[in-house]
C-alpha cells in the first residue's frame, strides 16, 4: 500500500505543478498589451515630391485635388532613373489602399507590376473624358488609362472599384 500512496503524491503534484504554470501563463497573457486593429497610418505630405515629378517626368504627372480629408496619403515616390515611374499611396476612407502609379515603362510589364498580377477584363468606364479599363484578379484590383502616349496611369488597391473611381475623378495633370 505504500508504493501506491507515493504515485498519487506524484500525479497530484504533477497536476499542481501544470495548474501553477497555467496560472502563470494565464498572468502573463493578461499583463502583454493586446492592440487588434490596425497601425494608424501617418499622413505624408507629397507636395515637394509632386513639384520635382512634374518637373523631370517627361509625361503629366497626376495627383489628385479636392478628396475629402478621409483620404490620407500614407507614401510617395518619384524615381526618375526607373521609367519615370511616379508612385502616390493614399489610406481610403475605410481603411483600404489606394494608389496612383504613372510610368513610361513597356505598359504590360507596368500593369503587371502595379496591379501586382491583375488582367485586363472586358469593361471600362468614362471617368471624366477619358476611358479607363478594369483590372482584376491580382492582389489588387485597378484601373488603367487607356491612350495615354509615351506613359501608363494605373488606379490600383484593395478598396472597392468606387473608390479607386473617386480617385481617378480626382486626378488632375499640370
Amino acid at each position: 500500500m505504500a508504493g501506491s500512496n507515493g504515485k498519487q503524491k506524484t500525479v497530484r503534484d504533477m497536476i499542481l505543478s501544470l495548474a501553477l504554470i497555467g496560472l502563470a501563463a494565464g498572468f502573463i497573457y493578461l499583463l502583454v498589451p493586446h492592440n487588434d486593429h490596425a497601425p494608424d497610418l501617418k499622413r505624408v505630405d507629397y507636395q515637394v515630391e509632386l513639384s520635382t515629378a512634374r518637373r523631370a517626368a517627361s509625361y503629366p504627372v497626376a495627383a489628385p485635388e479636392g478628396l475629402p480629408a478621409a483620404w490620407k496619403a500614407t507614401s510617395v515616390r518619384y524615381q526618375g532613373e526607373n521609367s519615370d515611374r511616379w508612385h502616390l499611396g493614399f489610406q481610403a476612407p475605410g481603411g483600404q489602399y489606394v494608389q496612383v502609379e504613372q510610368s513610361t515603362q513597356k505598359r504590360a510589364d507596368f500593369i503587371d507590376q502595379a496591379s501586382q498580377g491583375a488582367s485586363a477584363t472586358k469593361r471600362t468606364e468614362k471617368i471624366g473624358d477619358h476611358t479607363w479599363t478594369r483590372y482584376t484578379g491580382g492582389r489588387y484590383d485597378a484601373l488603367v488609362l487607356e491612350g495615354t502616349p509615351g506613359s501608363t496611369t494605373v488606379v490600383a488597391g484593395t478598396a472597392s472599384f468606387g473608390r479607386l473611381t473617386e480617385m481617378a475623378e480626382a486626378l488632375r495633370t499640370r
